[in-house]
């Protein structure tokens, strides 16, 4: 059941221009978050703007420490006001929401694949798979508009069997689309599950390439949110229905985590 928290703020670092890491004390949150979820922060004061809450990924938990981390990327006043915040701050969150991710001991070869902001919910569900399964084979794509936006290498890497980093623009790693690298190497893998979060092209392209190898596949997606709870329908997305062609979902109460073969993409 998601709860209204008033946390700590342990440490906010700036890991690349605009996009700040969070680690937060929260008890709760690091005992009961689950890869995919998220959490809904409060990001104005004692005024009205912004009125929304702003919905942020949780990116990792440390259950010892009781703290979660979480990172934004300034898009607005919104992200503004958050980036603003300091160590030892109170922030005030809602969480945790969402469904997860499945993770499952059957699954011993998997694909992860992020891009841009979408990358961080991945981290979480990588770090538990490995706690899970010590001998688990982990291949992680990642994909950035620029050198200057790839952020949390060395996290990803050290946390995966295999790590490969595509740019737009061959500033770093391989020139072009992440999916690119994920053809490539999805020839030479026999994957028992592909996991993917990010802009909207690019899952709706893995999404495609895991169809067309039988391969399953879940994808976390990237959407606006009103209340962050099922209340409102500013987050619904088409699903498809065993009884019916298709129906609307809220992506923030019955995602943001949905079967890639379940979700109709529209132009």
């Amino acid at each position: 059941m998601p709860k209204m928290l008033l946390e700590e703020i342990k440490s906010v670092e700036e890991i690349a221009k605009g996009i700040f890491k969070f680690s937060v004390f929260s008890d709760y949150v690091s005992k009961n978050a689950k890869p995919g979820q998220f959490v809904n922060i409060k990001c104005n004061d004692d005024s009205y703007v912004p009125l929304l809450r702003r919905p942020i990924s949780i990116m990792n938990v440390d259950r010892e420490k009781g703290t979660f981390d979480f990172v934004i990327q300034v898009k607005g006043i919104g992200t503004e006001n958050i980036s603003k915040m300091n160590a030892r701050d109170k922030i005030d969150i809602m969480a945790c929401l969402g469904n997860s991710f499945e993770i499952s001991e059957s699954y011993k070869n998997i694909a992860v694949v992020g891009g841009g902001i979408g990358i961080f919910p991945l981290l979480f569900l990588i770090n538990d798979f490995n706690e899970l399964n010590k001998n688990i084979k982990i291949d992680t794509f990642l994909g950035f508009r620029n050198k200057d936006l790839v952020v949390l290498e060395n996290e990803f890497k050290s946390a995966s069997g295999n790590l490969f980093i595509a740019t737009d623009d061959g500033s770093y790693g391989h020139k072009g689309l992440v999916t690119e690298l994920l053809i490539k190497e999805i020839g030479e893998s026999d994957y028992d599950i592909i996991y993917t979060c990010g802009p909207l092209p690019m899952i709706r392209k893995v999404a495609l390439i895991a169809a067309n190898n039988n391969i399953k596949c879940q994808v976390s997606l990237e959407q606006r949110m009103g209340c962050g709870i099922g209340a409102c329908l500013v987050c619904v997305c088409n699903i498809k229905s065993n009884d019916k062609a298709h129906e609307y979902k809220h992506v923030c109460k019955d995602g943001p985590v949905f079967w890639a073969d379940k979700i109709v993409f529209e132009d």
